[in-house]
């Protein structure tokens, strides 16, 4: 390979006769090779810069108005109104002939009146993506400003955006009136709060109303001026980078593989088919030629988390953590039985075919050389709490080949755990979708690399998985790739009869690269500090994962309600069942619609669902109005999130603005200290159409998951997958009161031998329980 060769394409020896040069010419012809691939990609991405930044006119459109502004000139018609003659006579007078200044003239004038046009066409385009009154309207019903307004954005896009032709014409985020944020805050916690205290927040809330919030409020704005975003930066530097407890469980999530299809069992090559799908989908991430995420078609969404999905690792610091993205890198990392690989994924500039990668990895799973000293658990490093972290990484990788290992695998594309067990869905193994969950979400705390972008995990029975970092992006970025890469290595790649990769591997190709280390008993004695700390968070954590097939959305829609809004009632009515209250409930939705937005909150426990839960109890209530009520109540909020209306992210930036400014705020102290008992998030289906569900019903995806939020709380989340599916993934800790089979109400699913379930049942979840008809 290119980069093994390197340092012997030239070797000399000094003799008495002089120096000796020896040129090995293949180690030469891969490096041209590979310079030849760099300088392609170098000038690919120039490329799609032009085109991004004229979108949507293109290079053809200039051509048209200089040929149309010289056609009027030689009709001696001047659309400049004199302009030509006036940059001719600019235009320096020792040149050929005036057939040449008036040539260079009208290329001149076209061209500056066709920038003038691209300008003018993106604040048109950054006008009609302002809009958002087709998200209020009544479903199958569309205004004529809407149904206007869409012609619009098809004529103004009508040319195949690349994935980051709308980037600079996306609007900012809004920053909402302060007096709108605290009716809609004080709204959120009435069902929650009793009379007394109620008053009391309405008071703490009028008084940051009318005296600190107007300062604050002046600061946030300016800020929102000069930055393409007020929320995005804060929310990654505060809520992610400086956190210093452990991004294992706490932070981290996972992703899941087909619920009831795996492609091969045989380990390597589905590493390698997944490996090979996943680069081919950088590669396509790098010319950007995956198309943005549109709305309704025409709406697209922020496209910025996808730059940092390769290459990026979270390099741990003392006061905050920093995240290293590289334009390019090109190998893997990959982690087997305690020790640590260098993968090449090129040779002379092409990408390695998966025969050749099976090749590769077959190699590292048949490799009987044991663990250095201190080798196999040196990961826990990544699962433990920050700081001692960051002071290990400084003290003893920040040199010798502790440094050059460490920088293969935080330079490494991503990386890739091979391990030694086997997952997924199997009906003769109860609770075996539960340890699935666990392994993913943080395995044995030292066999995966935490701080990368993203881990993927491929078991022993050919199962896959991954495990990602937060800060750099959020779940449905790793989802559009997931889907990508499951679709392309079943339906695209393929394997044999055989269960192998196709196509013949080179078998010159040299072996992947053991990285070595020398980690003296301090390092170790860190390494297992980290570890203790880990494997107390993770043998805490319990966790519930089971599909629910009764029904699915099909149904859902057919009673005309939102799968996502009934979904959130039967979790309320769940929690309610559970623990005779209710709490603070987190829904995360996308600011996509903005320029770098990330995510907002959605408080789904309203007066609305309230009522309607605690009509249950009530054989003669009114079900179905309070039913419906709450859920076009629900379906408001999400939409106000989802346009900049939302709470809690003001709130957030608000109090960073009082923390800058020393100002101390009673109201925001108590709310940045509630705590989301249930916090929970929608993972999304079928971004990408790569096949049809309903012609491969059994190639559904099993969704993903994440810790619980609150110590005392559960984190939920789940996957309407096709019309008669729905995938939930429930976590809490054994070590609350709250959250275990004895507090109160019945569990979700059967004891294990670690502990007792979680109490919050799903199980009774019907659509006749909760009221509705189906039509």
């Amino acid at each position: 390979m290119a980069e093994a060769h390197q340092a012997v394409a030239f070797q000399f020896t000094v003799t008495p006769e002089g120096l000796d040069f020896q040129l090995s010419r293949e180690a030469v012809r891969q490096l041209y090779l590979a310079a030849v691939h760099s300088w392609k990609k170098r000038l690919v991405r120039a490329k799609n810069s032009f085109l991004t930044g004229v979108y949507p006119a293109s290079p053809s459109s200039w051509m048209v108005v200089v040929a149309a502004t010289a056609g009027s000139c030689y009709c001696q018609v001047d659309p400049s109104l004199g302009l030509i003659a006036r940059i001719r006579h600019w235009l320096p007078h020792g040149w050929d002939s005036l057939g040449t200044l008036t040539a260079v003239s009208t290329v001149l004038f076209s061209t500056g009146a066709w920038l003038a046009a691209v300008l003018l066409f993106r604040r048109v385009l950054r006008l009609l993506l302002s809009y958002h009154g087709w998200m209020f309207e009544p479903h199958g019903h569309m205004s004529r400003s809407t149904r206007l307004w869409i012609a619009l954005m098809k004529v103004m896009s009508i040319r195949k955006p690349l994935l980051y032709s709308f980037q600079s014409s996306l609007p900012k985020l809004p920053v909402p009136p302060v007096k709108a944020t605290i009716a809609r805050y004080l709204e959120s916690v009435r069902p929650l709060l009793d009379d007394d205290k109620y008053a009391e927040m309405e008071a703490l809330a009028k008084e940051f109303q009318e005296q600190t919030a107007p300062r604050l409020q002046r600061y946030l704005r300016l800020k929102s001026w000069w930055t393409t975003n007020y929320v995005s930066d804060w929310w990654e530097e505060y809520v992610y980078l400086r956190g210093r407890s452990p991004i294992m469980v706490n932070s981290n999530y996972y992703a899941m593989d087909f619920l009831y299809v795996t492609p091969s069992p045989i380990q390597a090559a589905r590493a390698a088919n997944v490996v090979h799908a996943m680069i081919l989908y950088r590669r396509r991430l790098d010319r950007g030629e995956i198309p943005p995420m549109m709305a309704l078609g025409v709406v697209p969404m922020c496209s910025y988390q996808s730059e940092r999905m390769f290459n990026t690792t979270r390099v741990p610091g003392k006061e905050a953590d920093t995240l290293l993205h590289l334009a390019d890198t090109k190998h893997l990392a990959v982690y087997h039985k305690g020790r640590y690989y260098k993968v090449w994924l090129y040779y002379g500039g092409q990408l390695l075919p998966p025969a050749d990668l099976e090749m590769q990895f077959q190699r590292i799973l048949d490799d009987p050389s044991p663990p250095q000293p201190g080798e196999e658990r040196l990961a826990a490093l990544t699962a433990g709490e920050r700081v001692p972290w960051a002071e290990a990484r400084a003290r003893f990788f920040s040199r010798g080949p502790n440094k050059v290992a460490l920088d293969a695998i935080e330079r490494a594309a991503f990386f890739l755990t091979l391990d030694e067990e086997e997952h997924g869905q199997d009906p003769a193994r109860p609770g075996c979708m539960d340890a699935y969950a666990k392994s993913l979400l943080h395995g044995r705390c030292y066999d995966r690399w935490f701080d990368k972008s993203f881990t993927l995990v491929v078991y022993k029975n050919g199962k896959v998985g991954a495990n990602a970092e937060h800060s750099w992006a959020d779940a449905p970025i790793v989802g559009h790739l997931w889907e990508f890469m499951l679709a392309t290595d079943t339906f695209q790649l393929g394997y044999t009869e055989g269960g192998h990769c196709k196509g013949d591997p080179r078998t010159q190709l040299s072996p992947p690269q053991r990285l070595r280390w020398d980690l003296p008993p301090e390092a170790v004695a860190a390494i297992e500090a980290s570890l203790r700390v880990a494997r107390a968070l993770a043998e805490d954590v319990d966790f519930c994962c089971f599909a629910f097939s009764t029904f699915g959305k099909g149904l859902i829609k057919r009673c005309r309600t939102s799968p996502d809004a009934f979904i959130q009632i039967a979790l309320q009515l769940a929690h309610f069942r559970d623990k005779g209250r209710f709490c603070l409930t987190y829904e995360a939705s996308m600011t996509r619609l903005f320029r770098e937005g990330r995510t907002e909150t959605v408080r789904s426990c309203t007066s609305e669902s309230t009522a309607f839960v605690r009509s249950m109890a009530d054989p003669h209530g009114s079900r179905q109005r309070l039913f419906k009520a709450a859920a076009e109540k629900h379906q408001q909020l999400y939409r106000l999130a989802m346009t900049g209306a939302g709470i809690d992210r003001h709130l957030f930036c608000l109090y960073l603005v009082s923390r800058y400014l020393g100002t101390q705020s009673p109201f925001l102290a108590k709310v940045l200290a509630e705590p989301w008992r249930l916090s929970t998030s929608q993972t999304p289906q079928q971004q990408l159409k790569m096949f049809d569900l309903n012609k491969f019903p059994d190639h559904v995806s099993s969704g993903g998951g994440f810790g619980p939020v609150a110590d005392d709380g559960y984190g939920v989340s789940y996957i309407i997958a096709g019309e008669n599916l729905i995938t939930f993934h429930v976590s809490s800790k054994f070590s609350s009161p709250e959250t275990v089979r004895g507090a109160r109400g019945g569990a979700v699913g059967t004891p294990r031998a670690g502990g007792q379930r979680g109490g919050l049942s799903l199980q009774p979840l019907s659509v006749t329980s909760l009221g509705v008809t189906p039509l």
